[in-house]
């Protein structure tokens, strides 16, 4: 995944690549390779060379602190910067929720025929190790959920579908 970051104001690429239970981050020139755990909502606990670092991102603000350190972060994906032309494309008719990744779904928001807002949480797949919500892309109505919770899912599989 290749994110633009502004980390205190200097602007960076970062990509992120996950594998073999661990992930490897490129932030401007400099690599990085951990192993990550979820232990609490908003808390991520990062290893690397038996050095372990707590990193907190609060979901309301862009300022995250990691080993005590505070920083101003903001993430841009490319791919969202395209996004108005998705956005146009889930305007009228269906939209598809699909995974990136292959996971487990662990948790159902909603249910069929329930009144979703563009961003709200509509179920959650877990892949490596980390819980990830999967939101509506529109304002709609639930019309499909074609997996159930603790079922397996592929990268690229249709998840739910809002109308």
């Amino acid at each position: 995944m290749k994110l633009l970051a502004k980390i205190d104001g200097e602007k960076v690429d970062v990509e992120i690549v996950r594998g073999d239970g661990s992930v490897t981050a490129t932030v401007g020139d400099r690599e990085y390779k951990f192993d990550i755990s979820q232990p609490e909502p908003n808390i991520y606990s990062l290893r690397s060379g038996g050095k372990l670092t707590e990193v907190f991102v609060p979901p309301e603000s862009g300022k995250v602190t990691i080993g005590g350190h505070e920083f101003e972060v903001e993430l841009t994906d490319p791919k969202r910067l395209r996004g108005s032309a998705a956005d146009a494309e889930h305007a009228d008719g269906a939209a598809e929720i699909k995974t990136a990744m292959p996971g487990k779904v662990v948790r159902i928001l909603v249910t069929i025929g329930d009144e979703v807002a563009k961003g709200d949480g509509v179920l959650v797949v877990e892949a490596m190790k980390m819980q990830n919500e999967m939101k509506s892309p529109k304002d709609g109505i639930v019309k499909e959920l074609r997996v159930v919770e603790g079922v397996t899912v592929n990268a690229g599989d249709v998840l739910a579908v809002i109308e």
